[in-house]
């Protein structure tokens, strides 16, 4: 009896995540789009949904929202890939998705609340065979720089990045670039408090 209800409740929430999919693909309006991603964000967080998620295809969806103009759309595709790269498959699925440069750019956004989900999610994607992508000397130097931040969100969470995802080396390497010539994430502008 126990298991009639689980799948029942699995076969639901399988159900609205589809319908949020296809409202998001049938709407016009902004407005509604946002709300669908805001949800589908949330969605990502419990791992109950990872599973009907990826069968979704959610993992693209967020991933074609980091080219938006809308920042709204920036934000919440990232923050759902935040959520999602925590789980080993979504992480792999991301990762072959060659997802890794969409997330960086991320970095150069002006609301903290998109930088801060770019940085958890490049912890996140960070495995041996990704790492040299996720701290190359751009990200490296752009978490450097966050590192002096004032927010303070911003500041730990850079510091936790250069202290987890990367080596002692490879930190003291971006930091000579940066003194030696203009670093390449100079231009990237912090994001306002």
């Amino acid at each position: 009896m126990m298991s009639e209800k689980s799948s029942a409740t699995g076969s639901d929430r399988f159900k609205y995540l589809q319908m949020l999919v296809t409202e998001f693909q049938d709407t016009d309006s902004d407005e509604a789009k946002e709300q669908v991603l805001a949800n589908l964000a949330n969605f990502a967080y419990d791992p109950k949904n990872l599973e009907d998620l990826r069968t979704l295809q959610v993992i693209e969806l967020f991933l074609d929202m980091l080219t938006e103009e809308n920042e709204n759309f920036v934000e919440f595709g990232i923050g759902g890939l935040c959520n999602l790269s925590m789980d080993r498959e979504c992480r792999d699925q991301i990762l072959q998705s060659e997802a890794i440069p969409l997330v960086t750019g991320c970095l150069s956004s002006r609301r903290e609340e998109t930088v801060l989900s770019a940085i958890t999610t490049l912890m996140n994607l960070t495995t041996p065979a990704s790492s040299a992508q996720t701290t190359d000397a751009a990200v490296l130097q752009c978490m450097l720089r966050f590192s002096i931040s004032q927010s303070p969100r911003l500041h730990n969470l850079a510091t936790v990045f250069l202290q987890e995802c990367c080596t002692e080396e490879r930190v003291a390497q971006a930091e000579a670039q940066m003194l030696g010539h203009h670093p390449t994430a100079l231009g990237i502008p912090l994001p306002k408090d």
